[in-house]
């Protein structure tokens, strides 16, 4: 079968390519803009790529057109599909009946860590020796791609994994089903790391959220299990609205909990008030010791010890775009991460600090942002802004874009923050502010503009003019 695919380069939908492509389909798609992470792998997979979304495009005659949610109405191939009666699916329901129908589903879903964590489960039950098939939102470095279908196991190379680990994104699934695109996977493991607003762009507040979650909970059946944050009050009322599964709950006063927390990033897993062993690895901050016991609760649910998911976490190497080095220049350290969220910018240069230290022993943390999300293009989380920056040093916030003026929104911490609309002009600012020994920390959900490798070259050009 040859599939096309509306919205190609998103990691979700770059996902389903990968798997398609896996499974023997001819796959070729489509997007406004192709960059990489995802237009590398996709081009090593032999998976042909087009710029724009001409209509033209249906002279590949596909059989099928998957649509992603970066669609709408008015897209001028959606038109044209539409107009001429050409068969389209969403991406998670062509997922749900092409991929995971009759596969032991393992679904993690959460405002924020979703990626960090499907990204831990899937390679304790890799470790394992479970061989899964999984689609994350991101490239987990263990496994150097964002999506597999389910291998033979090892110890049984005539049959193949039942497990999958997905990703589960509360965004709704596509301009024609409202539906947030985890409804679709009917896992048995349902993990729900914590929740928050966020998606103003679709949901009104917080409680449409919490009811798209509950949706997902009505879904696991008596036999499987839910694993819930116990320190989020938006979670518990998801779960009291019915919940017809065992749940087991991390974090404190809680069935799953992180003790005795080490300046190295380990610490000890406690069960039903038992020590079951310590996490030996170099990942900070509590959000990873939350998202390290969601994945050892899920992958004891599908019969890997605790012990193994523990000697698997070790071995852990986290996700592109996760805290991860970019490059150092004179002493300057480059990160990339992710975080766009003031939840998320919060933990993460919380993390940042802990790992590099405090300001007054010379560790500068200079934070790059650009406020990109839908929900942050709006405005409506911009007075949390100054607060999830206080522990940076220097911020450096790229503006242009914007429906809201980032300059009076940082208002409040003027006195380190500038807004640029220019990113040139902005780069170069960073790496005139920049000095050995500091952290240059560019956080966002996009490529940024290439801005990590600005900022490197920035940085080598005003070493070779010293």
């Amino acid at each position: 079968m040859h599939i096309h695919i509306l919205g190609i380069c998103g990691t979700f939908m770059g996902g389903i390519a990968v798997l398609a492509k896996a499974e023997g389909h001819k796959v070729t798609g489509c997007d406004a803009n192709v960059y990489p992470p995802m237009s590398t792998q996709l081009e090593a997979q032999g998976i042909a790529l087009i710029e724009g979304f001409d209509p033209a495009q249906t002279a590949l005659n596909p059989d099928i057109y998957v649509i992603g949610n970066v669609v709408s109405r008015g897209n001028p191939l959606m038109e044209e599909i539409l107009n001429r009666g050409l068969p389209y699916i969403s991406g998670p329901q062509w997922l749900a009946e092409n991929v995971l129908q009759g596969k032991w589903v393992l679904a993690v879903a959460g405002t924020h860590g979703k990626t960090t964590t499907s990204s831990m489960l899937a390679w304790i039950l890799e470790y394992a020796g479970l061989a899964p098939g999984f689609l994350i939102g991101g490239v987990p470095q263990n496994f150097a791609v964002s999506a597999r279908l389910p291998q033979a196991p090892a110890q049984d190379s005539q049959s193949v994994s039942p497990f999958f680990v997905i990703e589960a994104d509360e965004y709704d699934t596509a301009f024609f089903d409202k539906r947030s695109k985890f409804v679709h996977y009917r896992p048995r493991t349902a993990v729900l790391n914590n929740l928050e607003y966020d998606h103003a762009d679709i949901f009104e507040d917080l409680a449409a959220i919490e009811k798209q979650f509950h949706h997902l909970v009505r879904t696991v059946p008596q036999a499987g299990l839910v694993v819930s944050n116990g320190k989020e009050a938006s979670l518990q009322r998801v779960i009291d609205k019915g919940c017809w599964t065992p749940v087991e709950k991390f974090g404190s006063d809680a069935d799953w909990q992180a003790s005795n927390p080490q300046s190295d990033g380990g610490f000890d897993v406690m069960f039903a008030g038992k020590l079951q062993g310590h996490v030996a690895w170099d990942l900070l901050g509590e959000h990873n010791r939350m998202n390290a016991l969601a994945s050892i609760a899920a992958a004891r649910h599908v019969g890997v010890s605790v012990e193994v998911a523990i000697d698997a976490l070790a071995q852990f190497k986290s996700v592109k775009r996760r805290m991860e080095i970019r490059g150092v220049v004179n002493g300057v350290t480059v990160y990339d991460d992710f975080a766009h969220h003031p939840t998320a910018i919060t933990t993460t240069v919380a993390g940042l600090r802990s790992k590099v230290g405090k300001a007054r022993d010379g560790a500068r943390i200079l934070a790059v942002l650009e406020p990109r999300s839908n929900t942050m293009k709006l405005g409506v989380m911009k007075n949390a802004l100054p607060a999830s920056l206080v522990e940076a040093d220097l911020v450096f916030c790229y503006g242009a874009n914007l429906g809201w003026d980032a300059t009076e929104a940082l208002a409040p911490i003027k006195h380190k923050a500038t807004v640029y609309e220019d990113l040139n002009v902005m780069v170069a600012a960073i790496a005139e502010a920049a000095k050995s020994g500091d952290y240059v920390l560019a956080m966002s959900n996009g490529g940024f503009g290439g801005v990590h490798q600005k900022i490197l070259d920035a940085l080598q050009a005003k070493e070779i003019l010293k």
